[in-house]
């Protein structure tokens, strides 16, 4: 049974399929759980601390996503987290817009920096760049020979089919994922699995 945050949270979500953020009103989210508008208030203290737990919430699923993808064996796994990149930012409109930083009118959207901590005390959700840095180092540790340079044009690859999607492409983002593919293995054997001999085994900087 979820507990009464979680399902504020997952009314939220639902208020939002109906209309957008700024018509969302916190009585009705509460009605939605089935809690009392106090309880609402007592878990997230603001209308702007219920925004930034639904996005926090987004990039936490969206990080145990690579999680999983990174469970793949080793020459498939930054192939594999960008295809869930990709799905991930298709299916869910906070996870597009923490990727790329749109945020589409009727989002809600998080509190500029720096700013106070929510009555939740939740930490802010991640920036663009910050997400980005988390999962390139995820997926470097643990992709032998693929250094985080390889890693992270794997996942610029992704949010670029994010950002303008493939044309044609299949419901399992066939094309999307050749692309990335394609495009890691040739970052890869270009100097991005190692140090550079050319440098005397320096990392460029």
């Amino acid at each position: 049974m979820p507990t009464a945050r979680q399902a504020l949270l997952d009314a939220a979500l639902r208020a939002l399929d109906e209309e957008p953020w700024r018509a969302v009103r916190m009585v009705d989210v509460a009605a939605l759980a089935g809690v009392s508008r106090q309880t609402l208030y007592n878990e997230f203290g603001t209308k702007r601390g219920l925004a930034g737990a639904l996005l926090r919430r987004a990039a936490d699923g969206y990080l145990a996503g690579v999680d999983r993808a990174l469970t793949a064996p080793a020459p498939d796994r930054p192939a594999a987290v960008a295809l869930w990149t990709v799905r991930a930012a298709r299916q869910d409109v906070l996870v597009k817009a923490l990727l790329t930083g749109h945020w589409a009118e009727g989002l809600p959207r998080p509190e500029p920096r720096p700013g106070p901590r929510g009555r939740d005390g939740g930490r802010p959700p991640p920036a663009p760049e910050e997400l980005l840095a988390l999962v390139r180092d995820r997926m470097a540790a643990v992709s032998p020979g693929v250094a985080a340079g390889g890693c992270e044009i794997a996942l610029r690859l992704a949010l670029s089919c994010v950002v303008v999607p493939v044309p044609g492409d299949d419901a399992a983002d066939s094309r999307a994922l050749g692309l990335v593919r394609a495009g890691t293995r040739a970052a890869v054997p270009a100097g991005l699995s190692g140090p550079s001999r050319t440098a005397g085994g320096r990392s460029p900087r």
